[in-house]
């Protein structure tokens, strides 16, 4: 199994930033990649941004706009998304996946983001 463990959530007032942290544990050795997904309410999930393990590779999705910047710490098996220039928009529940070879996807609890006008 794979555990991940998001924080950084919270509220912050339009035009702020944040940067939001996921920290895999477990059975993490043939992870592949990493990635964060977002769901406002009553919206299906959608993906943000994410990175290629084993080549570093990142991409973004279109929320991302420019805005958002994903990093990691490979020793830590973790990663980041410093966002800013935070919209109201952008309000949501941010969850943390990984794929792994040995259990296939796993996700994280979420982490509420509330961006206020």
């Amino acid at each position: 199994q794979v555990q991940l463990a998001e924080s950084g959530g919270g509220l912050v007032q339009s035009g702020g930033s944040l940067r939001l942290s996921c920290a895999a544990s477990g059975s993490t050795f043939s992870l592949y990649d990493m990635a964060w997904y977002r769901q406002a309410p009553g919206k299906e999930r959608e993906f943000v941004a994410g990175i290629r393990w084993t080549t570093g590779n990142i991409r973004y999705g279109y929320s991302a706009k420019d805005r958002f910047t994903l990093s990691r710490d490979v020793a830590e098996t973790t990663i980041f998304l410093q966002m800013s220039s935070l919209q109201p928009e952008g309000t949501a529940t941010y969850y943390c996946r990984a794929g792994t070879k040995s259990c296939g996807y796993s996700w994280g609890q979420g982490t509420q983001v509330t961006i206020s006008s």
